[in-house]
């Protein structure tokens, strides 16, 4: 007797729509890759990549100090990620660490049970801080270690309406809280922000201390510690002596944003360690994640953080997310960190950043009216152009001069654009300042990557002014 024919179970939900697969994605033309940014992603912002050429690359693969596009083209990457890639593309240790978490199908979401890996982690961050920061909240990017921070801050304050205190051209993040911190008319938009912040000059000691002085309801300051979205732009160690002197007296807490330059880039693990001073507070991500991972950290004072949350009753107020503390992110945390030391990365961000400013320096001495100030800390560097009207013939600068304000930002497009088409070489751009190019490159740097750039740059600015402007307004209309 023959068995009777299965009837096929029909789909319990929706048919599977012509959705693109890995291997799809991995084929994508750059025609393609163009369509579906400009379709699904961001339209405005694909303007700015074709301004700059960028539009044209597909980058097949990645390693070390170099992008390798459709064509096999090396690219030097000078640009970092905004300095997410300390470790540079692929880092084989971080691989190996990620594939054995994988392999050995570790667990990821740690919410109902405790997370060997987050604690670990959060253990070599209270190592490697310095005096009492000891206490670890755990997140996915910079925006969320700040939210993190400004809360426990004003928690602590013990202000009951408390108000904050940021810089003149500070960047601190785009979600709501972080963003009412961040000056910046055009990322706050028509936003509906918190207001009750105070904003003064970066590095001004005494219009700090009078503005301190002035509201008893202050009790949090906000500073980057080396303000990246200004152009790379540093204050003295007087200048951080004098925030810590003021915060002690006035019972106020300072929060120190190190989620860019912290993590070794400015040739100590945090910025702030130059100066000998330790805020009450402080954040990292970017590198932390070793450039494959999602990763952040607020890092606070125990008696801040106790201060805060330190009851039952208040612990869970600001917990961790669902996906903070994720297990393959801070294994992937974990071997990075132990990387940065074993080698010596931020001692080479110290000797060759500083091999790269002395270069820049001889550039910037060759062609002094075109480049204003080179400026920087490790491999966090700022070159600064003259406004447009600076770097042209005498008899033609009080013409162009009424069009500088709207010119900003066209000479470093100019130079960034054709660095990459003629020269190989990736460059970044700054927020507020936009004559400066920001220079972020991975803390394996060496100086033969450093003569590569140099030689590079030197050889476009050879060209002068005007045949710069020539060779771009033909990349466009090619």
């Amino acid at each position: 007797m023959s068995a009777p024919a299965l009837t096929p179970a029909l789909p319990r939900g929706p048919a599977k729509p012509r959705l693109l697969s890995v291997e799809d994605a991995k084929a994508l033309d750059v025609q393609e890759m163009a369509d579906l940014f400009k379709a699904h992603i961001n339209p405005g912002q694909f303007h700015f990549m074709k301004l700059l050429g960028f539009h044209k690359v597909k980058v097949e693969r990645a390693e070390g100090m170099f992008y390798i596009d459709q064509n096999g083209r090396r690219i030097l990457d000078f640009f970092g990620g905004f300095g997410s890639l300390a470790f540079g593309h692929n880092h084989p240790r971080i691989l190996e660490a990620r594939r054995r978490f994988q392999e050995e199908k570790r667990h990821e979401i740690a919410i109902a049970f405790l997370s060997q890996y987050a604690s670990a982690l959060a253990r070599n961050l209270a190592l490697v801080s310095p005096g009492d920061l000891d206490m670890v909240f755990l997140g996915s990017s910079g925006s969320e270690a700040m939210e993190a921070a400004i809360k426990v801050a004003e928690r602590a304050s013990g202000r009951r309406n408390c108000k904050f205190v940021h810089a003149e051209n500070s960047f601190h993040g785009k979600t709501k809280g972080v963003l009412s911190l961040t000056d910046s008319t055009l990322y706050q938009g028509e936003f509906k922000l918190v207001g009750n912040s105070y904003k003064v000059p970066f590095g001004d000691l005494p219009a700090l201390e009078r503005l301190l002085r002035s509201d008893p309801e202050i009790g949090v300051v906000v500073l980057e510690t080396i303000q990246g979205g200004a152009g790379i732009v540093t204050a003295p160690t007087a200048y951080w002596q004098g925030v810590r002197r003021l915060c002690d007296e006035l019972k106020v807490v300072w929060v120190a944003d190190e989620v860019q330059c912290g993590f070794g880039r400015s040739g100590r693990f945090y910025a702030f360690e130059h100066h000998g001073v330790v805020p009450d507070v402080t954040a990292l991500a970017k590198s932390f994640g070793g450039g494959k991972a999602a990763m952040a950290a607020m890092i606070a004072r125990r008696d801040i953080y106790m201060r805060a949350y330190g009851t039952p009753k208040t612990a869970m107020i600001h917990a961790h997310a669902t996906f903070g503390g994720i297990g393959e992110g801070c294994v992937t945390s974990i071997e990075a960190m132990n990387t940065l030391y074993d080698e010596d990365l931020i001692g080479n961000s110290q000797d060759v950043g500083t091999y790269l400013l002395e270069r820049l320096q001889e550039i910037a001495a060759r062609y002094p009216t075109i480049v204003k100030e080179v400026r920087g800390q490790g491999l966090m560097v700022g070159l600064e152009f003259h406004d447009f009207s600076r770097t042209l013939p005498l008899a033609l600068r009080p013409m162009v001069a009424i069009l500088d304000e709207k010119l900003k930002g066209s000479l470093s497009g100019f130079v960034g654009a054709l660095l990459l088409r003629d020269h190989d070489v990736l460059v970044a751009f700054t927020e507020y300042n936009r004559n400066v190019i920001r220079l972020e490159p991975p803390l394996i740097c060496t100086r033969e990557n450093v003569d590569q750039f140099c030689v590079a740059l030197d050889t476009l600015l050879g060209r002068g002014i005007v045949s710069i402007v020539k060779d771009f307004v033909k990349s466009q209309l090619g």
